[in-house]
């Protein structure tokens, strides 16, 4: 026993300690990708529900909108052969026959009818058309009928369909300017990139403290990469937190009001793509700009993460 204690010596005390505390850093490590892991997983399920969801809406939807075309030239029928059965009114020689058809035609307003119908069939047509809208919105967005693979994509498509998506959120909370340029197609994993989409718009409506805010959405590219800004008036990042925004379980969100996954996630989607993250930071505006490559990186290299 005394010889182990020997064997001691101050300098392998250190290196146990050091080793010691490089193990608790990976455990740490490998339980924050853990909790990044099930999350991912938790987000795929809810793709996957998602998805199911909109198909069994579809459906309906569906038949209900061809339905709705069949019924339009029904009533364009009707109405012509109503028109004809009015031209013959006045040949009616029985006088008490052509007044009943009169206090009829008050009685049921039928001018009103005649005018009021078509005006109803359109209202419904477009609420069932707003209705398709959301429910392709959301197939868009999951994508989980392509099996996660690399593909040739319009990133202004897939903004539309996640601000559609995620509408509820900033509607109340903010108009939404846009300012797209022309973009090339990005070959990319496209319900990822609609994921970091909406983590930020949903971080931007978060950030508007005021009765009403602003975010806009930048969008620009040169001849290797796209760059997508998404930037809102609320009330900032404190400098302090720029540099930990990404970190897995950081948030600056109340108790309860962020997992602080969100921006961490996106590191690594972005991360996969090749691309690099830049956020600037002043009280009252933030701006996060994401920048893909056109084209599928052979070996995806780590983004960078330019606070200012």
């Amino acid at each position: 026993m005394a010889d182990d204690e020997a064997m001691l010596t101050p300098e392998k005390v250190r290196a146990l300690l050091l080793a010691n505390e490089q193990l608790s850093k990976l455990n740490q490590r490998l339980a924050q990708a853990q909790d990044k892991l099930m999350q991912s997983e938790k987000l795929a399920s809810i793709g996957q529900l998602a998805a199911g969801v909109a198909h069994e809406i579809n459906n309906p939807v569906g038949y209900v909108f061809s339905n709705f075309g069949t019924l339009e030239r029904y009533l364009a029928d009707l109405f012509r052969m109503l028109e004809a059965y009015e031209r013959a009114e006045a040949g009616i020689v029985d006088p008490a026959l052509a007044t009943e058809l009169r206090a009829l035609r008050e009685e049921i307003e039928l001018d009103y009818l005649k005018q009021d119908i078509p005006s109803l069939m359109a209202e419904s047509r477009e609420g069932i058309g707003r209705v398709r809208k959301i429910v392709q919105d959301l197939k868009d967005f999951s994508r989980v009928d392509n099996r996660q693979e690399w593909e040739w994509c319009d990133l202004h498509k897939g903004l539309e369909s996640t601000l559609n998506i995620v509408n509820n959120e900033i509607k109340y909370k903010a108009d939404v300017h846009r300012e797209y340029s022309v973009l090339p197609e990005v070959q990319c994993l496209p319900s990822e990139l609609n994921q970091v989409f909406m983590n930020l718009l949903v971080n931007a409506a978060q950030a508007i403290q005021q009765e009403r805010g602003l975010i806009i959405i930048r969008t620009g590219c040169d001849t290797q990469q796209v760059w997508v800004q998404i930037e809102d008036n609320g009330a900032g990042i404190p400098h302090e937190h720029l540099g930990r925004i990404f970190d897995p379980f950081f948030t600056t969100k109340p108790v309860g009001k962020g997992t602080g996954l969100g921006l961490s996630l996106s590191y690594g989607i972005v991360q996969k793509h090749g691309g690099r993250i830049e956020v600037q930071s002043v009280p009252g505006r933030t701006c996060f700009q994401l920048s893909i490559p056109l084209q599928r990186p052979g070996g995806a290299s780590e983004p960078a993460v330019t606070p200012a």
